[in-house]
């Protein structure tokens, strides 16, 4: 796959039945629609709000950055903004899946996990988890 932000080549990495496209070069990650769901279910957190229908549901942003094209259908990702303050990710129209790019999936999390002890072990889980997926990059 080519990098969305910087069209660079991707890497694909696969880690306990989760695959993720990765961007070496920018740190963007891109999730097909269910990859997200299982990288939560496997450091057993909840984030709703970040479930593809959620996302694909929400109101498009305006940004003078031009669209992204999803790399599975190929149309023009809409924008939407999650979080408090706003992080601006891409969705696909047709729920094939988002994108982040690098640090705003870290943002995310740091903004909806209120609990400091669940924070610490979340983030642990899921920075361990990428951090090991990613090592060698």
């Amino acid at each position: 796959m080519i990098c969305l932000r910087c069209r660079q080549d991707m890497v694909v990495v696969e880690y306990n039945k989760i695959e993720l496209d990765y961007c070496p070069r920018c740190k963007g990650v891109w999730f097909d629609n269910t990859e997200l769901d299982l990288l939560f279910e496997s450091a057993k957190v909840a984030y709703p709000e970040l479930n593809i229908k959620n996302l694909s549901n929400l109101p498009e942003v305006k940004s003078s950055e031009r669209p992204r094209k999803c790399p599975i259908c190929g149309k023009d990702m809409k924008e939407v903004a999650v979080g408090q303050p706003a992080v601006n990710i891409d969705v696909c129209r047709r729920q094939d899946g988002f994108w982040f790019d690098g640090g705003e999936l870290r943002e995310i999390l740091s903004q909806n996990v209120e609990n400091q002890a669940a924070k610490a072990r979340s983030e642990q889980l899921v920075f361990g988890f990428l951090g090991e997926v990613f090592k060698n990059s």
